[in-house]
């Protein structure tokens, strides 16, 4: 054991320097923190029981945590270790010399059989307190019992085996009667099955084992000295409680398998491992005369249970003639030799001894050691002293152990939650591949250690796997952190680099087509890995530099897509005349900006499609950026190119009701360079409001008249206003056109006249059709024969005009007729008007003296009143407090502008001396001025009743509450 530490130790020592100089490496690793720096406890740590037996221990047995032993020769002693401080004494009642020759306690502790040496045996229920005889047992020395573990219960055994000292198995059984008042036997039966025997004959019964197998199968092993038997056989379903004769019943007429060894010490012992959780043992140790026989339980194997097995000799400083091994314990990876004064721990996987513990002369010799099937625990006795072992993280060095058999994925199984350990295992087996020429292999278990990079990269270089090296850079990329930026761009260049030679160095090759597939796969998931991604995209200018050094265009273009470095793919398309791809790319991926930088390119091959692309982008593209591709496009005169253009601008100004003047004088240029009708009906649909209007008027203008297109240009004359030059254009047109243009100027008549009498000149001097000259005097009101006669020539006799004279005369008369009609009904209506206002200054109303304020509601009379024709009558005051809030600003302040002078104007004083002429005078002008002022007031406040005019009107949306008075209002309420 003591050499396995230092051995430990040492490879703790070595992986502290290796971190230490891991400093100057490029390829980083994290430190162990759970290295082991003290001396752990040993696996099997031991315990003295504090109990000083009153007599010598005969015997000791421990099962499911209840301990019992024999003391003397009369007294049992047992304690439930659950509850230590509660023993119980039991007292066999022997009055012979009998004595306990050995014990056997069942699976669950309930069950205790007591054999003596006068071949008698007992029996004692954990729940009993006094021993009872086996009768039927009698005349048999009793070497073994094999439990019933499958039926047992804690008051019946179930069918049990019992192995005598004569080579006899017999079945059993032991019930215990509850509540009988009468005394019955324990043992149900006890019959012979079988018997057991060697070269020499019959042979004690050493050992007995009862296990189940798969589909009902029963298996039982059975040991002598020198030989080891397996009984195989089915219980038919239903039979389980007839116990074992069918099992014994099929090796009647023949021996059973047995396993024998010709060295004996005259007795040998078995054990079993059974982990935790399941009821069958895995493992079993046989402890005989030539070694230990080790293997494992396979239930699954038709006629023989033991598998796997192997035979540890006994260590070398164990004398087996002189210090015979007396026990032998199983766990999971060691079994444990008690010698006359020593305990020795052998591992299961190498046979080395990992633990010895020697015991002092004064406890006396080693009697017996027993492990608790249930705990686990291991129980070792003298005839003074017991101790207890404690099994403590017993798979500790086992990862070592499967190491350096080289069964390496057990070894990372039992070392997976101690990082240290297990980069010690991948370590040697990457190096254990790697000497077998399995290197990828060792490739994936070197990138999962610490070792150093460059020695590992170079140990593949060397030995020429690039294969290999590959995947251990990829191993090692996937295990970097996403902080280690450096090395990770170190290695995503390295990969691209060997995968770029690993793919020129295959393409060439037909007979290795398949590999340069397969490779040209795990390239592309490379580059399109997303662990991958943001290294590629931040260093994608190196990558694109590898790639044109090895010529790779193909995988290029992967990479740009991977990268959304589209206008990269889209150049390559275009630069390959695959223009149909590009602008697939374009139109998949919809960024504007690259649709500007190649439609200049790909509107000259593919015009139709790319004029569909932009349509299908709509508003993402902004149709001015597009206007020099279309320019470009459109400069070679191509009926087909230019409609194209026409096109995609109809688009922008009638799907997408672009505003832009950039967008529509392109348009107009292309209409008045290939579409003239559509250009009128353009400029006839954009309408006649130049505030509305999109295109440049003057450049429209111009554009017109350079192409000769003067119809358009006298709607743009229209437009802008300009109606004397529209006219002219329009006589060089058609009258007709000239006609609509003069009677465009609605409001000012002098224009309009003017632009007719251009008209009617246009008709007498140029075209000389006086009957056409004549129809202009019809059209329009404004022109007289007189406007018109000027223009004619002498020569021109007056019959042509006869009938537009006439005409002109009749009007004249017409006309003096309404004027003396609107005078006539002018003088009735002052007639009328002077009457009504003689009866308004006569007009009065009555007020009766009860009548009140519609206001205030107090008598009216009392002070002065208004009175109005509605009937409502209000007090002076009442009606000013009524009207004035409503009234505007500015009357507000007039009327207290009124009042103030009001106030300063005083009664005429009541002097009884004559006044003087001028004191007269001015006292006349004084009342004068304060009726006027009363008058002022009277127009302003009693304009209308407040009650029926358009003041009530006015305030029908006003609450009757003030909002700022509402909160006093409401609590006036409460």
């Amino acid at each position: 054991m003591a050499s396995i530490l230092d051995e430990y130790e040492d490879s703790l020592s070595r992986s502290a320097s290796l971190q230490q100089s891991r400093a100057s490496v490029g390829i980083p690793h994290s430190g162990y923190v759970n290295a082991r720096l003290e001396k752990e406890t040993p696996i099997f740590n031991k315990q003295r029981i504090d109990f000083t037996p009153p007599e010598k221990i005969n015997s000791l047995v421990v099962s499911c945590n209840q301990l019992c032993m024999s003391l003397g020769r009369d007294t049992l002693f047992r304690i439930d270790l659950g509850k230590a401080d509660e023993p119980n004494q039991v007292e066999l009642g022997r009055k012979d010399e009998a004595r306990v020759y050995k014990m056997f306690l069942d699976h669950t502790g309930s069950h205790l059989v007591i054999a003596l040496n006068t071949s008698e045996c007992l029996y004692l229920n954990r729940s009993a307190q006094k021993v009872r005889t086996l009768s039927r047992w009698k005349g048999h020395l009793i070497e073994s019992v094999g439990w019933n573990k499958f039926l047992g219960s804690e008051t019946n055994t179930g069918p049990i085996l019992v192995g005598t000292a004569q080579g006899q198995i017999y079945e059993a059984e032991i019930s215990v009667s509850e509540g009988s008042l009468f005394s019955t036997n324990l043992d149900q039966y006890f019959r012979l099955v079988y018997t057991l025997e060697e070269e020499a004959g019959p042979t004690p019964v050493c050992c007995l084992e009862i296990e189940r197998g798969l589909d009902g199968k029963c298996f039982i092993i059975a040991t002598t000295r020198k030989r080891l038997f397996q009984f195989v056989g089915k219980v038919p379903e239903g039979a389980e409680q007839q116990g074992f004769g069918f099992v014994f019943g099929m090796h009647a007429d023949h021996l059973p398998s047995f396993r024998e060894f010709p060295a004996s010490f005259g007795y040998s012992e078995i054990a079993f491992y059974t982990p935790k959780l399941r009821s069958s043992p895995r493992s079993f140790a046989w402890m005989m005369g030539n070694g230990v026989l080790y293997g494992t339980l396979d239930y699954g194997r038709p006629d023989s249970i033991l598998s796997d097995e192997r035979v540890w000799e006994y260590p070398s400083d164990v004398d087996v003639a002189a210090n015979k091994p007396i026990s032998i314990v199983l766990t999971q990876f060691h079994f444990l030799l008690l010698l006359p004064d020593r305990v020795k721990a052998v591992c299961t996987l190498n046979g080395q001894v990992v633990f010895q513990d020697l015991f002092l002369e004064k406890f006396g010799s080693l009697k017996r050691m027993i492990k608790d099937p249930t705990v686990g625990q291991i129980w070792i006795y003298t005839e003074k002293v017991v101790f207890r072992y404690h099994v403590q993280r017993e798979s500790r060095d086992v990862w070592k152990m499967y190491m350096n058999i080289n069964k390496f994925d057990l070894a990372k199984e039992y070392c997976k939650d101690r990082p240290e350990c297990l980069d010690i295992v991948l370590a040697r087996e990457a190096e254990h591949s790697f000497q077998n020429k399995r290197y990828l292999d060792s490739a994936k278990c070197y990138a999962l250690t610490q070792n150093y990079f460059e020695e590992i990269a170079l140990k593949f270089i060397e030995a020429k796997q690039e294969e290999a090296l590959m995947e251990f850079l990829l191993k090692k990329l996937a295990s970097l952190k996403s902080s280690e930026k450096t090395q990770t761009t170190l290695l995503t260049t390295w990969l691209t680099e060997l995968y770029l030679n690993r793919l020129g160095a295959l393409e060439g090759n037909t007979s290795k087509r398949n590999l340069f597939e397969a490779t040209r796969e795990k390239f592309c998931s490379f580059l399109s890995s997303p662990r991958n991604k943001e290294c590629l995209f931040n260093n994608r200018a190196s990558i694109y530099e590898l790639l044109a050094s090895h010529g790779d265009t193909e995988h290029m273009v992967y990479f740009s897509v991977i990268m959304q470095d589209y206008e990269r793919v889209v150049a390559h398309h275009c630069q390959h005349d695959d223009y149909d791809e590009a602008l697939n790319i374009l139109t998949r991926h919809r960024d504007e900006k690259l649709f500007y930088k190649f439609s200049p390119v790909l509107i000259q091959h593919i015009p139709k499609k790319v004029v569909d692309a932009w349509i299908s982008m709509g508003t993402k593209l902004d149709a001015r950026k597009l206007i020099p591709a279309l320019v470009n496009y459109s400069q070679s005169g191509s009926t087909q190119q230019i409609s194209e253009a026409i096109r995609y601008m109809e688009f922008c100004v009638c799907e997408l009701e672009e505003t832009e003047q950039a967008i529509h004088n392109y348009l107009l240029s292309l209409y008045a360079l290939c579409r003239p009708d559509s250009l009128l009906s353009y400029l006839k649909q954009a309408g006649a409001n130049p505030n509305r209007i999109h295109y440049d008027l003057k450049y429209a203008l111009r554009l017109c008249a350079e192409h000769g297109h003067h119809r358009a240009c006298v709607h743009v004359y229209k437009v802008m206003e300009l109606y004397e030059e529209a006219v002219d254009l329009a006589l060089q047109v058609d009258v007709d056109l000239a006609k609509s243009c003069a009677d465009l100027p609605e409001e000012d008549e002098e224009l309009r006249k003017k632009l007719w009498l251009k008209i009617a000149r246009h008709v007498v001097q140029e075209e000389k059709d006086v009957k056409k000259a004549m129809a202009c005097l019809s059209s329009c009101n404004l022109l007289k024969i007189e406007d018109v006669l000027p223009f004619f020539p002498d020569f021109v006799t007056i019959d042509h005009f006869k009938e537009a004279i006439c005409n002109s005369l009749e009007d004249y008369n017409r006309h003096i007729e309404e004027l003396k009609r609107e005078m006539e009904e002018a003088t009735q209506s002052a007639k009328r008007i002077r009457e009504d206002i003689q009866e308004m200054r006569n007009k009065y109303g009555s007020v009766e003296p009860q009548e009140k304020c519609a206001a205030c509601d107090f008598p009216l009379l009392n002070r002065p009143f208004y009175l109005f024709l509605c009937g409502h009558m209000f007090h002076y005051d009442c009606l000013f407090q009524a009207v004035f809030p409503n009234l505007p600003a500015y009357k507000q302040a007039k009327l207290e502008d009124l009042q103030k002078k009001l106030g300063a104007t005083s009664q005429p004083s009541k002097a009884h001396h004559r006044p003087k002429e001028t004191d007269a005078t001015s006292l006349g002008k004084g009342q004068q001025s304060r009726e006027q002022i009363k008058a002022d007031i009277d127009d302003i406040v009693a304009a209308e009743c407040v009650y029926c005019g358009e003041l009530m009107i006015r305030s029908i949306d006003k609450p009757f509450i003030d909002p700022q008075k509402y909160e006093e209002e409401r609590q006036s309420w409460l």
